[in-house]
């Protein structure tokens, strides 16, 4: 029976990917609870697996062996089309790369995203609200290129936000920014988990945010060696 207290349960979850030199295992048995509504993070060098877990956890992938339990669902056990369904409607991501779309301002790039989840409400009212919690309401009509780099991760923080997901899963949001703005870009995930209650996951190299998660995973060789 699912912890109401954890909305995913990962239980040895194993990935194998066959390569020219044979087979090679990037998780070796992995267990791991999400908290609902914490800020989780998953350290580890590049290499380590925590982006292969990340895609796991996330639906985007299939673990070879294990389950997930997502809201109570194997998503292991999900065919491609209710994979899909549940990364549409439950789940938002934010990457290294913002992939914002050049063209479109802040809000523009935000309702876009709301009308890809299938968005049917006010698409302009919830962007504006979206920006508003990330601190860019005075940005909403600037294009990527009048953004810094900071801003242009907290629009995609917005848009990951937008269709009000259960959880969001971060690859190195931080990666590209400096260490005073990685520091704000935490600060923001803090304040959603408390603030709007989403559960945020969160994989990331960098030391100096080790500390700031309500649950810390740290993988080497697709194991867990310290929770």
């Amino acid at each position: 029976m699912e912890n109401s207290r954890n909305i995913i349960e990962a239980r040895n979850v194993k990935r194998r990917f066959k390569t020219s030199g044979g087979e090679f295992w990037a998780l070796k048995g992995i267990d791991m609870d999400i908290a609902t509504g914490g800020l989780t993070i998953l350290k580890g060098r590049s290499g380590s697996g925590k982006t292969t877990l990340l895609n796991i956890l996330s639906a985007l992938d299939k673990p070879t062996d294990g389950s997930v339990m997502f809201l109570g669902r194997d998503i292991a056990k999900l065919d491609e089309k209710e994979r899909t369904l549940l990364r549409r409607r439950e789940i938002g991501f934010v990457f290294q790369s913002v992939a914002l779309v050049p063209m479109m301002s802040a809000a523009e790039n935000v309702e876009f995203a709301l009308r890809m989840a299938g968005g049917h409400g006010d698409n302009a009212k919830r962007a504006a609200e979206c920006l508003h919690m990330v601190g860019l309401s005075n940005r909403m009509t600037h294009l990527p290129q009048e953004m810094s780099g900071g801003e242009q991760q907290r629009v995609a923080i917005a848009r990951a936000l937008a269709h009000n997901p259960k959880v969001i899963f971060a690859d190195e949001p931080t990666g590209e920014l400096d260490t005073m703005m990685a520091l704000h870009i935490v600060r923001i995930f803090q304040e959603l988990t408390k603030e709007q209650g989403v559960t945020i996951v969160m994989t990331t190299h960098d030391p100096g945010l080790m500390d700031v998660g309500d649950a810390l995973y740290e993988l080497e060789d697709g194991e867990v060696v310290h929770e």
